[in-house]
């Protein structure tokens, strides 16, 4: 059977294939989805008369030759459903194919004129000779075109030609003189880690026990049961690449160092190597893939923090002089973001005449790392490089390894942190470290599970970064701590959290956002049980997390109307709307006595779905039945600013 395609631009007209979802710019950029995880695809498909019309949605990964195909169906006012199934982690293409139903449209015709009394007798032998020019779909369909057509022939009966088995047989059976591709929509499904995950972020050189000396990746290593039974799923360590020595930061950002400064782990490459090589005080190579394989053995994995960029140190200057651009006086422009110096760093000119080669250097340090078991990278500032670079990289490296996930640390214009996310990024950072109030919270989560934003963004949020120590929690407030940290790992899917969070540190440099003793600049050594730390906080939200599919997506969320403006309420259901969490947390420290309507909160799937009539305390296992579709609360923040309830149909 012919059924080649031709394309919309083709078709004449026949059809017309429109408003199709999901897609991103219209096909641009690919839609994010999770593997093993049905897809949904929705379009508009007419055509002009009132001949049947047929539709599949066709797919396949890019590593595969074959398309497979699954019907759609018409619900109403033209708009067609089907769906299918990414099996595998990576890139896939999917279009939307439709095509006249001859014989359908025949029967359809047929039955009209049956109505109206007319001569049936040549209309008969129109349908019966479609019969003879189908070329069968498969043994089962020709056998019954053969049965149904012989039948006819030996008895002249019209009624052979309507039998429902016929119209089944023929549907995939006859020629597709109109068929019509629509264009090819893009779609990268990756693994689940993709979506959730909480994330643990640590500079490794200040993991050890001894202030001032240089922990190794065997002082790493034995932090891990610590982290592991905080519930953490991700790693995430600063860079760990050697660093240069010229201009080398002294304490706090200082211009001037003194001899014990380790300098920023920024600050990437001296004489002992680049991008590629680990800080011999840390350890070697092998020291870093042992570290690896203990992440792997407690539950998680490593993410690398990949910054592009060199100190003035890094063998690239010597090796590649022409991926730098020179100021007049023969110096190299700093790196950094005005005001602030960086006069320790240097970034490779992206312009340059040999910028192929500095792109190919790049993606072999990733696939380097990747060799060594990294599979999550979270680059540093991406939007200060070429976005079309990213879309490179990003796709040559995950055809290499559909594994490897990537997190954008870009808190930048909000449209250029959107399209770092339709290039490619996996994950992004976002607003959500300084959204406080609840109006300011609604609305940026409202923006996110919108379309089209939910069908290629997905946001980390992070409570704090080296970088970053927001207002809100300088003041040192356990409570305000627990209510941020509730925020993140409930709102989203994905959160993070620097060390020492936990420990509740919160000494800025007076007027900005920024740690005062910043261990950027200096070894910190901490005391991980020091009194007043909130670590089985951490772990209770995490194993909530883990234990509730409703709270390991961030897009199936709404929120519920609270008649007190410093408390924020939300509903949660899981992608196959099993699990329902429903979540009341404290904006400010007062106690707040307040009603939360769960009246029109469902629990289950399809027909299954029933109302809510009880919520289970999911902290202390207590169950408070609904009256009148909902259930009055206190939350005292001093205890815990967070309420979190597993909905009971």
């Amino acid at each position: 059977m012919n059924k080649t395609a031709r394309s919309v631009e083709g078709a004449s007209g026949t059809f017309h294939i429109a408003d199709v979802y999901p897609s991103v710019d219209g096909g641009r950029f690919p839609v994010k989805r999770i593997a093993g995880e049905p897809v949904e695809v929705w379009a508009d498909i007419y055509r002009d008369g009132d001949d049947v019309i047929a539709a599949a949605l066709v797919w396949r990964h890019e590593g595969d030759d074959e398309w497979r195909r699954a019907p759609m169906m018409l619900h109403s006012d033209d708009r067609w459903g089907g769906s299918f199934t990414p099996d595998r982690p990576g890139r896939y293409s999917y279009a939307i194919e439709a095509w006249t139903d001859e014989f359908a449209s025949w029967r359809q015709r047929f039955g009209q004129r049956r109505n109206t009394g007319s001569d049936l007798a040549l209309d008969a032998i129109e349908g019966a000779g479609m019969l003879t020019k189908a070329q069968a779909a498969g043994p089962a369909a020709a056998a019954v075109i053969i049965r149904q057509c012989e039948l006819y022939l030996q008895t002249g009966e019209a009624s052979a030609l309507l039998a429902p088995e016929l119209r089944e047989a023929m549907a995939d059976s006859q020629f597709r003189s109109d068929l019509t591709r629509s264009r090819l929509f893009p779609l990268t499904a990756d693994r689940p880690r993709a979506r959730f995950g909480a994330w643990y972020q640590m500079v490794p050189r200040s993991q050890g026990k001894v202030p001032g000396e240089h922990a190794t990746f065997n002082d790493c290593i034995a932090r891990l049961p610590d982290i592991a039974d905080m519930g953490f799923d991700v790693v995430d360590l600063a860079p760990i690449h050697p660093i240069g020595a010229l201009h080398r930061k002294g304490r706090n950002n200082a211009m001037t160092e003194q001899d014990s400064d380790p300098g920023s782990p920024d600050a990437i490459g001296s004489a002992d190597g680049g991008h590629d090589a680990v800080h011999p005080q840390l350890g070697t190579l092998e020291d870093f893939r042992a570290f690896v394989a203990a992440c792997r053995a407690h539950g998680m994995e490593v993410a690398l923090d990949l910054a592009v960029q060199c100190s003035p140190d890094h063998p690239w200057l010597t090796l590649h002089p022409q991926w730098f651009r020179r100021r007049p006086d023969g110096s190299i422009r700093e790196g950094g973001h005005p005001p602030r110096r960086c006069d320790d760093i240097v970034n490779p000119d992206f312009a340059s005449d040999d910028a192929t080669a500095l792109w190919h250097a790049l993606r072999d340090i990733v696939l380097f790392w990747v060799d060594q078991g990294v599979r999550i990278f979270r680059i540093d500032d991406p939007h200060t490089k070429p976005l079309p670079f990213w879309e490179w990289l990003i796709g040559e490296v995950q055809r290499h390894d559909a594994d490897v996930l990537f997190l954008a640390e870009a808190f930048v214009r909000p449209k250029l942190m959107k399209a770092l996310a339709k290039l490619g990024f996996t994950q992004s950072c976002s607003y959500f470290t300084w959204r406080t109030q609840r109006s300011e919270l609604e609305q940026y989560l409202g923006e996110l599970i919108s379309y089209p934003e939910r069908d290629f963004f997905r946001p980390n949020f992070f409570v704090n970064t080296p970088d970053i120590l927001p207002f809100h929690l300088q003041s040192g407030e356990p409570w305000m701590f627990k209510s941020r940290l509730a925020l993140a790992a409930t709102l989203s899917s994905s959160y993070g959290l620097y060390s020492g969070f936990e420990l509740v540190e919160h000494a800025p440099i007076p007027g900005r956002e920024e740690y005062l003793v910043s261990e950027k600049y200096e070894i910190k050594v901490r005391d991980w049980n020091s009194p007043d730390n909130i670590k089985p906080y951490v772990a209770t939200l995490n194993r909530i997390r883990r234990d509730n599919s409703a709270l390991q997506q961030t897009s199936n969320l709404r929120f519920v109307g609270i008649d007190d403006s410093n408390v924020i309420g939300f509903v949660k259901e899981s992608v196959d709307r099993t699990n329902v969490v429903v979540a009341a947390i404290a904006l400010s420290r007062d106690a707040h006595e307040f009603w939360l309507p769960l009246g029109d909160v469902e629990d289950g799937n399809g027909d299954a779905r029933r109302p809510v009539t009880a919520v289970e305390n999911l902290v202390t296992g207590e169950r408070h039945q609904l009256e009148w579709g909902g259930i009055r609360l206190r939350i005292d923040p001093e205890r815990d600013p967070a309420l979190l309830f597993r909905c009971v149909a």
